[in-house]
């Protein structure tokens, strides 16, 4: 059982910026692809950005393209989001989710991994 803690959330002026950090407990991190997603009021969890266990792969929504990145740091079990240019309708509840998965996959779905953390609200202000 991979259990998931997000942090980082906030509230922050349009233009800003915010650094999520994910810190999973599982000890063959390598082993997991991992996921940011992102959830406003009224509307569908959906994916932000995605990064495979080698880190050799990711992925990116188009609405973040140029403005987000992901990383992870295998021997810390951590993921990270560095959100940048934020925008108002970036604010959401982002959740970190993860998948134990060949070294290569990532999902973009949120059926595609099931292990979740409780979420870290982003508030951006114009």
């Amino acid at each position: 059982q991979v259990q998931l803690v997000e942090s980082g959330g906030g509230l922050v002026q349009a233009g800003g910026s915010l650094r999520l950090s994910c810190a999973a407990s599982e000890g063959t991190f390598k082993n997991y692809a991992m996921a940011w997603f992102r959830q406003a009021p009224g509307k569908e969890r959906d994916i932000v950005s995605a990064i495979s266990g080698s880190a050799r792969d990711e992925f990116y929504a188009e609405a973040v393209k140029g403005r987000f990145t992901i990383s992870r740091d295998t021997a810390k079990n951590m993921v990270y989001l560095q959100m940048n240019s934020l925008k108002v309708e970036d604010s959401a509840v982002y959740y970190c989710a993860a998948r134990r998965a060949d070294s290569r996959w990532f999902g973009t779905s949120f059926q595609d991994y099931n292990y979740w953390g409780q979420g870290t609200q982003v508030t951006v202000s114009s």
